[in-house]
């Protein structure tokens, strides 16, 4: 018969339920490995490290040298961690610039995380699209994005941590290669629960994307609606976060009045849980001197920060911005439509 002390009573009567709010949190994968959302901590969703604008004809990781490049961005890190940065999103995608070897040095590096992505970019007409995204269907495009998850990138064994696709976005409506596009992202939701990242811009590409979701049994939950800030009707902030989706307003490098604005407006609509915020930095840039012009990652702490405290915001509203909503949106989890 097994006896225990009052010490151990007390223990496992207390640890119990902390051991299983630990286990309640979801995992998120990083290029360094799989880890607890409640281990992200402050992070940026919505950075780069290079991005290379040549076309997907062209493009080739040897256009870069990965150690030049690593300690170019080492220090803008640096700056960032000096303000409490411990995970960073790298949006870059394929075709683009996305190199994972090269996140995976940096991480090591830096001690910041970096999470890559799978997916492909279809804004900009197009340019950055492989020959395969124009015959292939939306289940194969999706099982290619699938193979990342589960084999890992280019032959490598670091996972993509979300799904990165990009549309442009006419008045008239999507084009059927960029609704194929958000029908591949949302078969490999499906399959993987990695969160669909859409660089989208108007609020009516982004609704289009969202009724091609729900016609897939997807929930907006599993959707961020990319550059949300160029839309200048805000109130469209507020219909899409009441249905769920992210509103990502990741340009913070400027007009910080009217990012605080929008920011607070969606506070006072009780929907700062559907908020995202980041800069849209870094940028090296192969075949430019040193990289060419890259702006570091800091801005929302010197410029963003002081204007929401003076809007009422307080440390909790701010991590809620930085900390819980990264964690909650960059979590695999399926999100079904019932």
């Amino acid at each position: 018969m097994v006896t225990f002390s009052r010490r151990n009573f007390l223990f496992l009567t207390l640890a119990a339920p902390l051991l299983a709010m630990r286990n309640a949190y979801g995992k998120v994968i990083t290029v360094n490995g799989t880890v607890l959302s409640d281990r992200l901590g402050k992070t940026l969703v919505h950075e780069h490290v290079l991005v290379d604008f040549i076309g997907a004809d062209q493009i080739n990781v040897n256009r870069w040298d990965k150690v030049e490049v690593v300690n170019r961005m080492a220090p803008l890190f640096a700056e960032a961690k000096a303000y409490g940065v411990k995970t960073i999103v790298e949006c870059t995608p394929a075709f683009l610039g996305r190199d994972p070897r090269l996140l995976k040095m940096l991480s090591d590096k830096t001690g910041i995380r970096i999470i890559t992505n799978t997916g492909y970019y279809g804004a900009m007409n197009n340019k950055f699209l492989p020959p395969w995204a124009f015959t292939e269907t939306a289940e194969q495009l999706s099982q290619r994005w699938i193979d990342d998850f589960d084999y890992g990138i280019d032959g490598s064994n670091i996972r993509p941590g979300f799904i990165k696709i990009s549309v442009d976005a006419p008045a008239e409506g999507l084009s059927e290669l960029h609704k194929k596009l958000v029908s591949a992202a949302a078969l490999t939701h499906l399959r993987t629960g990695l969160t669909i990242y859409s660089h989208t811009g108007p609020a009516h590409a982004a609704f289009e994307q969202l009724e091609i979701l729900r016609s897939l049994k997807v929930s907006p939950s599993a959707f961020v609606w990319v550059h949300a800030q160029t839309e200048k009707d805000k109130s469209q902030y507020v219909r899409a976060a009441k249905m769920g989706a992210w509103v990502s307003l990741d340009g913070i490098t400027s007009e910080y009045d009217d990012y605080a604005a929008s920011i607070s407006m969606l506070k006072s609509e009780g929907l700062l849980r559907r908020v995202l915020i980041s800069q849209d930095s870094g940028y090296y840039h192969p075949g430019e001197k040193d990289g060419g012009d890259i702006k570091g990652y800091t801005s929302i702490f010197q410029e963003l920060i002081a204007r929401l405290t003076k809007k009422g915001f307080d440390k909790k509203d701010i991590k809620q911005l930085l900390v819980k909503n990264p964690a909650e949106v960059l979590t695999l989890d399926t999100r079904k439509l019932k």
